[in-house]
């Protein structure tokens, strides 16, 4: 008798054992797609030939049921693609660092381009900060949960992480809205609270871009705005970092010596204004 009570104990914990595979995910979602393997490191046969061989289109919420759910896209993790597996690559260089650093560390970058680019910026502002960046050019907040459910940050002990996300997001406002934005966003938070409780978060609103009454320029200031009233910051351990009025004139224009040539990534100028910004709040946490 005692032996059939123990069967579902050593059951539960074979699961357990057996997980990165059958890992639960870190937050509950408001779809739940056909991906086969929704968490965990590293993947299965079928996860990775669903993430390669499938655009990402093909994957969205309501593709398999031929649903058109657009406001789900940010707010629901999906792996990226380049064609092949070229983005699936980035990633998995990104879990091997993740590896080869677990344990504490200083600062987690968490983004898409402007966040990867950050280089020699980083390691001249910050030199004595012991910091993983998995920033992967192209990211939208959908991309970003997808990557943390799957190795993208495991193992790791973060004093704080910087998150700036949603750039990419808005070449599909037209279709998810501005408020799905915003969500995915809070969404990427709370996928970062869960797996790290006692880290503080420092979430970046999204910069400038283009000029003003370009549809684009238009729809980040909406989206930070809609920021606003989730009250993320309503978390102790987590501020809002507006860099708006450094990265823009007073008529709104942004300050070209910023940026790049293409108005959206940023020049060595400015990294330096946002590294400004951000070691007060790297500095008291």
């Amino acid at each position: 008798m005692k032996a059939n009570r123990m069967k579902p104990i050593l059951t539960l914990l074979t699961s357990l054992l057996l997980a990165p595979l059958a890992a639960l995910q870190a937050v509950d979602y408001p779809y739940v797609t056909a991906e086969p393997q929704k968490s965990g490191w590293p993947l299965t046969a079928e996860e990775r030939a669903y993430v390669v061989d499938k655009p990402e289109h093909d994957r969205r919420p309501g593709r398999e049921a031929n649903k058109h759910l657009p406001q789900l896209w940010p707010v629901v993790p999906s792996a990226g693609h380049f064609g092949g597996d070229a983005w699936l690559k980035l990633h998995e260089a990104h879990v091997k660092t993740v590896q080869a650093n677990k344990g504490p560390i200083d600062v987690l970058l968490v983004g898409d381009s402007i966040t990867i680019q950050w280089g020699d910026s980083w390691k001249k502002h910050f030199p004595d900060l012991k910091t993983v960046n998995i920033g992967i050019g192209g990211d939208k907040t959908q991309n970003v949960l997808w990557r943390l459910d799957h190795g993208g940050v495991e193992g790791l002990q973060p004093r704080a992480i910087v998150l700036m996300i949603g750039n990419n997001n808005m070449f599909f406002t037209p279709e998810t809205g501005i408020e799905a934005a915003a969500l995915g966003i809070q969404m990427c938070v709370k996928n970062l609270r869960e797996k790290f409780p006692n880290a503080a978060i420092i979430v970046a609103k999204i910069l400038p871009a283009h000029a003003p009454g370009n549809r684009f320029y238009e729809d980040i200031k909406k989206t930070n705005a809609a920021h606003d009233p989730l009250k993320l910051d309503s978390d102790p351990k987590l501020r809002v970092l507006n860099l708006w009025s450094d990265f823009t004139n007073a008529d709104g224009t942004i300050k070209k010596n910023l940026f790049t040539p293409d108005n959206i990534h940023l020049s060595p100028v400015g990294y330096a204004v946002y590294a400004e910004k951000l070691k007060p709040l790297l500095a008291t946490q």
